[in-house]
């Protein structure tokens, strides 16, 4: 009897599991953007866009290269990947979160974005902040102080519109919702700073690259993004519902 019971509850969190995995999916996603590092510890990979077409993920555009952070990725917090076993990402220590992630605003310094009126944007002017300091009560949300009484962290913590690598922000919503103070904060796609210069944890590009993932962002097709190293996603891709590791550039 003890036995059929254990069999019984062990085929139940099994199958559990299985529905949780296919469940990651949001079947309401029109738009993936994908990018595949070789291994937990490279700051380089590829990035390919894709469009979902009558129930399949099929490519747009040529993949590109794509920077990450310094010391490579570990798992963020985001639709998925937290839940997984590893390495989770904590703020200071120079990786890029791995998982899947709901795309968030673009912020940027400009009125306008390129060509696209699409895509909510915030355009950031001299009292925008987004804190890193996980002591403050903001941490990873972005805030725009009163400039008559500006709190005394502001300028360490201010989003520098005129850096070039932050023209165009794109928010990549890691530990965005239920924030945990540490886990890593301020998570973007941005303009790179050189073909081979990692980041802090976010993943840059190409301004012409980043433009032309700007001018394509439609809101209405609920964006997401998927960054990992490319053998979790030979683990993954068939409980996230990705496109097939044959139809996907590798690094």
């Amino acid at each position: 009897m003890v036995h059929w019971l254990r069999t019984k509850i062990v085929g139940t969190l099994t199958l559990v599991l299985i529905l949780a995995a296919g469940a990651l999916a949001n079947a309401d996603s029109e738009q993936l953007i994908l990018s595949l590092a070789p291994s937990w510890d490279s700051h380089k990979g590829m990035l390919q866009r894709y469009e979902k077409k009558r129930g399949q993920w099929v490519p747009v555009g040529q993949p590109v290269p794509a920077l990450y952070g310094r010391n490579g990725l570990a798992w963020g917090r985001g639709i998925a990947g937290q839940e997984q076993p590893g390495r989770k990402k904590r703020e200071g220590d120079g990786r890029a979160p791995a998982g899947r992630f709901a795309i968030g605003k673009i912020y940027t310094k400009d009125r306008a974005l390129p060509g696209n009126h699409r895509y909510p944007f915030h355009t950031v002017g001299r009292w925008d902040a987004w804190p890193d300091d996980v002591k403050n009560r903001y941490y990873n949300q972005h805030v725009v102080v009163d400039p008559a009484n500006p709190p005394s962290w502001f300028e360490s913590q201010r989003m520098k519109p005129d850096d070039f690598a932050y023209r165009w922000r794109i928010d990549i919503r890691h530990n965005r919702d239920s924030i945990l103070p540490g886990a890593g904060s301020a998570i973007f796609f941005h303009i790179r700073r050189g073909p081979n210069r990692a980041t802090a944890g976010c993943t840059s590009l190409a301004e012409s690259d980043l433009v032309e993932l700007i001018t394509w962002l439609d809101a209405r097709k609920q964006p997401e993004y998927v960054l990992l190293p490319k053998h979790e996603y030979e683990r993954l891709w068939k409980a996230w519902q990705l496109p097939p590791p044959d139809r996907v550039p590798m690094p």
